[in-house]
């Protein structure tokens, strides 16, 4: 058999881990990466502890579940811990299934991968603008910005999305795989903050409860999520609100109106909060919610409540005013204007068309020899470990297809 020459366009996980999984199958391999360095976004992730995988991982966490089964089981989370442990990351598996290294340093991660590289010989071309790339009888040849051409049997496009273009991800592998016939969907930011229209922000910024969320649209919930809330001054993030996003950037595409409800007490009933009311009957009304929501929220949830004097007594408040407070509590509702960026998004939403390419191979189905990975596709993932996840999947497949 033929050894494969193989271009790998960018240097980020999956790109990383389809170099060494082609390497293996001994192909020649080359990645061309525009930053000074490979795996510049794998630092970023996980808040800098790299929250690499997810153990409970499956199909049912990506936006287009059928299409991501093949990767996902030929190189799911099992065997991505042992891939990293062979390499001398010990896994720490936390709540939910977020898997980090024990070091917790995504720079172990980084290191161990470049260590790989390194060791069994892939090629490395760094400050490699692609300018274009061109199917020829042979294969491919692709041009760099400086002059500088590189000619293989097949490509890899690993580029990544839209999120974070400060690592290098600014769109620009959806042109070059225009170049070639195929089209990409819509894109927009995936697990990111949202801005709220709420004269209360300045006052909550940096108030981090734990709660519950909903997405609410025409007063139906889309979606619930429970867990870490936090207040900017911009609107609201956190965990909870990552995990929303991408639905709330879909309906604010469609300029549908949208609200997120905060319940603010989440694990007492109504009724247990009227009899702490009641029993606090002769306190000022600010301090009989001391202990039982964030200190920082009592001035402006009162002032939402309609009850101007904070240090009035829970017996004076009017059966309007409490009966707003009381809804509130568990229904308090945000305007969403629109969410932040994808300078400031985890993930890109859209991509490369998956109706183009094999889901088995992840080969396009328009261009022979040509295979995609991670975030230039169609495919993202719940917050948690999950969009990794699918970036060695994808890796694991693209490479080992393409050195065949």
């Amino acid at each position: 058999m033929k050894q494969q020459n193989i271009l790998i366009i960018g240097g980020g996980a999956s790109g990383i881990v389809s170099a060494i999984i082609a390497r293996r199958h001994k192909a020649n391999v080359t990645i061309l990466e525009r930053n000074s360095k490979i795996g510049k976004k794998i630092l970023a992730t996980g808040n800098g502890r790299c929250n690499f995988t997810n153990a409970n991982t499956t199909k049912n966490d990506y936006n287009h579940p059928e299409f991501v089964s093949k990767a996902i089981d030929v190189f799911g989370p099992k065997m991505t811990m042992d891939f990293f442990e062979s390499l001398g990351i010990a896994p720490k598996i936390e709540d939910l299934g977020k898997t980090y290294p024990l070091s917790e340093q995504a720079s172990s991660i980084l290191d161990v991968l470049v260590y790989e590289i390194n060791r069994i010989g892939v090629n490395v071309v760094t400050d490699a603008y692609v300018k274009s790339i061109k199917k020829t009888n042979n294969g491919f040849t692709v041009q760099l910005e400086n002059g500088e051409r590189y000619d293989a049997d097949k490509v890899i496009i690993s580029t990544g999305g839209k999120a974070m273009p400060s690592s290098g991800s600014d769109g620009f592998g959806y042109k070059l795989a225009e170049q070639l016939g195929h089209h990409a969907t819509k894109v927009f930011p995936a697990l990111v903050k949202l801005k709220l229209d709420s004269p209360y922000l300045k006052q909550l910024d940096g108030v981090k409860i734990p709660g519950r969320v909903q997405l609410m649209h025409r007063n139906q919930m889309l979606q619930e999520e429970e867990g870490d809330v936090l207040f900017t001054k911009t609107g609201i993030s956190g965990p909870t609100i990552l995990q929303i996003s991408r639905k709330a950037n879909t309906l604010l595409a469609e300029k549908q109106e949208i609200w997120i409800k905060v319940i603010l007490v989440n694990l007492l009933t109504r009724a247990d909060v009227e009899k702490r009311l009641s029993l606090s009957a002769s306190r000022p009304v600010d301090f009989s919610l001391v202990g039982l929501i964030h200190k920082k929220i009592i001035p402006s949830l009162l002032k939402e409540a309609g009850i101007k004097d904070h240090s009035i007594l829970v017996s004076q408040l009017s059966p309007k005013e409490k009966n707003k407070l009381l809804q509130l509590l568990f229904d308090w509702r945000f305007l969403v204007m629109e969410s932040h960026g994808f300078e400031d998004a985890q993930v890109t939403a859209g991509g490369i068309d998956i109706n183009e390419i094999k889901s088995d191979t992840l080969e396009s189905k328009l261009v022979k020899g040509l295979y995609f990975t991670g975030e230039i596709i169609d495919i993202d993932g719940l917050c948690g470990g999950y969009n990794l996840q699918w970036a060695w999947s994808s890796g694991y497949l693209a490479g080992k297809s393409a050195s065949n």
